[in-house]
């Protein structure tokens, strides 16, 4: 019978996944992936051909995980759209909080390959981005704001903005910022 295969590709995922956030796509070898996964370079190439592949792969995981916890935070989300924003943009200010916070992966990346249109991780990265907005389009819709995906573009926007900004200088007070600049949008 053959082995499975599944806790090493996981350990693999979780290793990249984790090197890739904190030292970003282009400074981590395939060798130092295999070395903290505890598994040989011939092994890691056997299961991901390429580090592309192995991106696309962590990115895939990465979005299942990242969409599940803001559907359950979403489930949070309720009542006013006041309420929505504070609670948002609350949260996004205490993750930037977090021990060695390094923002959005996904937009990080996506940066980072900015001049490869085609690759792989973009598409993924889109994908993840526009199913967040929708979510929260939802979320919008649900508390009775009128043009709730428009209201959600630019609230989405201004988070994406905030947690940019966060990173740059240090300073949760964009967060609040952003809150308020939603509220103006929101007209509440």
């Amino acid at each position: 019978m053959p082995r499975d295969s599944r806790p090493t590709r996981a350990a693999i995922i979780d290793a990249a996944y984790k090197l890739f956030r904190r030292k970003g796509y282009t400074r981590v070898s395939m060798d130092e992936i295999a070395a903290a996964a505890g598994v040989t370079k011939k092994a890691l190439y056997y299961h991901y051909t390429s580090k592309d592949q192995l991106l696309a792969t962590v990115l895939e995981t990465q979005h299942v995980l990242a969409l599940a916890a803001f559907q359950s935070f979403g489930d949070k989300l309720v009542g006013s759209s006041e309420t929505i924003v504070d609670r948002l943009f609350h949260d996004l200010a205490a993750w930037a909080d977090t021990p060695r916070w390094a923002g959005s992966g996904f937009t990080r990346l996506v940066i980072e390959l900015a001049d490869q249109r085609g690759h792989p991780a973009r598409t993924i990265a889109r994908r993840h981005k526009a199913m967040l907005e929708e979510h929260l389009a939802a979320l919008f819709a649900r508390a009775g704001v009128r043009a709730a995906k428009e209201r959600a573009r630019e609230i989405w926007l201004l988070s994406e903005g905030a947690i940019s900004l966060m990173l740059v200088h240090g300073d949760r007070r964009y967060a609040e910022a952003a809150a308020a600049a939603s509220k103006r949008l929101l007209g509440v």
